[in-house]
């Protein structure tokens, strides 16, 4: 085996032993919260009518495990996870992972076009700004702090007053066709694009500093030319790092965009579900969560080498 898939080797151990860690953790603190959560969960599972004998109750605690000491009842939780068992809703009566299923699509497509919305507002302004005149940079500036400081919630208010309330641009509500991803995507990656747009900016401005940058044009190619095909490249690693760690967070975003503009998605059936106390579901999209952070993370991590051949024998 070489030195390099060695080290690869060692690096990919290391993401999987911490990808465990982070997941069991995620799983255990969440099942502490469903302990700490003040409330009857067997009042939950028997809905507003809150109807049932003592009998009833007591057979419900039983089928659900809730007369079991705490210890017993979190070793059969992690016990169903290994099997990839989330449990059921409390409300739905509906295995947790057919709910997740059912919403999920829609999550991942808003994810992924704001996401690619961010990356490339970001790099537009960062190449377009990075080194220019200081109104340029100020202006650039400006706009990037208040898109990454201004909630989402309010952007896409403000956007659906527009849009589709004044000029019926875009549907009001729903998740049908690409006319009603444009304006939660929009909203979802506007406070992505301030953050990455000003890391990526000052790697640009440190990058376009170096001696290389000199070199290229001395040899005649263009300012834009040096920044896309040299300086950018010494910005990948930062912006993909920062990027992954982006990424983890658009399940949380979601919830308001999806909230806001009446989509379908995970964010919708999360706040259905702490608003019915349904905790399973709940700790179903926790887990989910950490999972793609994990996934996410250890791709990224991976990638490092391919980027940069420096970090192949790091």
């Amino acid at each position: 085996m070489t030195a390099s898939a060695t080290v690869l080797a060692a690096r990919v151990a290391r993401r999987l032993g911490s990808a465990v860690a982070v997941l069991l953790g995620a799983a255990t603190l969440a099942f502490l919260t469903l302990q700490l959560i003040p409330g009857d969960p067997v009042s939950v599972l028997l809905g507003p009518s809150n109807a049932g004998s003592p009998e009833v109750r007591a057979e419900i605690a039983r089928e659900y495990g809730f007369d079991r000491p705490v210890a017993d009842q979190y070793l059969h939780y992690l016990g169903r996870l290994l099997q990839g068992d989330l449990g059921q809703s409390y409300q739905l009566q509906r295995p947790v992972w057919s709910l997740m299923a059912d919403q999920l699509w829609p999550t991942v497509q808003l994810a992924l076009a704001a996401l690619l919305l961010a990356v490339v507002l970001a790099v537009v302004s960062a190449v377009a700004t990075a080194g220019r005149r200081p109104a340029f940079r100020a202006v650039a500036s400006v706009w990037e702090l208040i898109s990454a400081s201004t909630p989402s919630y309010w952007v896409g208010i403000v956007l659906l007053t527009v849009f589709s309330f004044r000029f019926h641009v875009f549907p009001v509500a729903g998740a049908e066709g690409f006319a009603s991803l444009v304006l939660p995507a929009v909203t979802l990656a506007l406070p992505l694009t301030g953050v990455l747009a000003q890391v990526l900016r000052e790697g640009l401005e440190a990058a376009l500093e170096q001696p290389f940058v000199v070199t290229a044009r001395s040899r005649g190619v263009g300012r834009t030319a040096v920044r896309l095909r040299h300086a950018l490249r010494h910005c990948a690693v930062p912006l993909l790092t920062l990027t992954g760690w982006l990424t983890g967070s658009l399940i949380g975003g979601a919830v308001l965009v999806e909230t806001v503009f009446g989509r379908p998605g995970i964010g919708s059936l999360v706040l259905q579900a702490v608003s019915a106390k349904d905790m399973p579901v709940v700790i179903g999209v926790v887990l989910l969560s950490a999972f793609v952070f994990v996934v996410i993370s250890t791709v990224v991590e991976l990638l490092y080498p391919v980027i940069d051949p420096r970090l192949r024998s790091a």
